[in-house]
């Protein structure tokens, strides 16, 4: 990120009213139960901004405000002022973006395909951030405090045991979304064309139970012990094998099988269909875990991921996703 004080010479009252400095203020009206009102309290949860909701039953589209300015009109509009006035993180997908996979994802990929890659994302960063947490956690072996946000030793293996399962759980959701929906839409136009990739999702579902069953023993063990100190090292290797065996997973199936989607010809009604029937799969992750699911995108790749539910699901379950981000 680079060094973002610059190279000036400055005591530390002249540096410490940058670092206090608070957050600008902006003010959102709109009915509280609008997609759009929603839609833009989601995109501001991803800005450096301090967020005042007034619920406004006034005019049907929602009106922000930010110092001297008024912004009402469409969710693009005031998306496109946001990334003016806060570029950085960008919430608009770009060019780049959209043909950055492998070289082919493009316009024309059926959406289905996108919310597949989308997903291999969120599941590579929590892997990733699980595996590091393992990681600290061994190197303090349990007698060494953490963040203290954490609390006791035990307390913050409950905690992992928590993130761990809810990570679990979307994971099965997809694959088992991508056996029932994806592979079989695929399997209908060339048999046998999805076989390796079920045989992963088999062989990678002991290690996924495995690293469970090792969070229950290292929660009953005595924190310090070389008993848990050998559990945690365990621990570790068997996140390390996981992600690596999804980390190819993933890059297999967006190199050789998710472009030929494109040879299937949905339709826009299709495709539509395909998607629901993919949500209708994964009900928990797109419940009560959507935001942990989120967590794991960039900014423009959740607005895109929710952009894309949008358009195809029901009012009600996009209203539930809605609130479980922003309420």
């Amino acid at each position: 990120m680079g060094n973002c004080l610059g190279t000036a010479n400055k005591s530390a009252a002249e540096i410490a009213p940058e670092l206090i400095k608070p957050p600008p203020v902006i003010k959102l009206y709109g009915p509280p139960d609008s997609f759009a009102t929603s839609h833009i309290r989601l995109a501001l949860l991803y800005k450096p901004v301090t967020l005042q909701f007034i619920p406004s039953t006034a005019n049907e589209n929602p009106t922000l405000i930010y110092k001297s300015d008024v912004v009402s009109g469409s969710v693009e509009d005031i998306l496109s002022y946001l990334d003016t006035k806060f570029p950085d993180p960008p919430l608009a997908v770009t060019n780049n973006d959209a043909s950055s996979i492998w070289g082919w994802c493009g316009e024309t990929t059926p959406s289905v395909v996108w919310v597949v890659v989308l997903q291999h994302r969120s599941i590579n960063w929590h892997l990733e951030r699980m595996l590091k947490w393992a990681e600290d956690m061994t190197a303090r072996g349990g007698t060494v405090k953490g963040n203290p946000s954490m609390g006791s030793p035990l307390m913050e293996v409950k905690k992992y045991a928590k993130s761990y399962s809810q990570l679990q759980q979307v994971m099965l959701e997809h694959a088992q979304m991508e056996e029932r929906v994806l592979f079989q839409i695929l399997e209908s136009a060339d048999r046998g064309l999805c076989k390796s990739a079920n045989e992963e999702h088999a062989r990678d579902l002991p290690i996924m139970n495995g690293i469970k069953e090792e969070i229950k023993m290292i929660g009953v063990m005595n924190a310090g012990s070389p008993d848990y100190q050998d559990s945690l090292v365990r621990l570790v290797s068997r996140l390390k094998k996981l992600k690596e065996n999804c980390k190819h997973h993933f890059e297999e199936e967006e190199r050789a099988l998710l472009p030929l989607m494109e040879a299937t010809e949905l339709n826009k009604a299709e495709q539509g269909k395909v998607l629901q029937q993919s949500l209708d799969v994964m009900r928990e992750t797109h419940s009560h875990l959507f935001r942990f699911f989120m967590e794991g995108l960039r900014p423009n790749d959740a607005m895109q991921y929710f952009g894309l539910i949008k358009r195809y699901c029901d009012n009600v379950r996009v209203s539930l996703m809605l609130h479980m981000m922003v309420d």
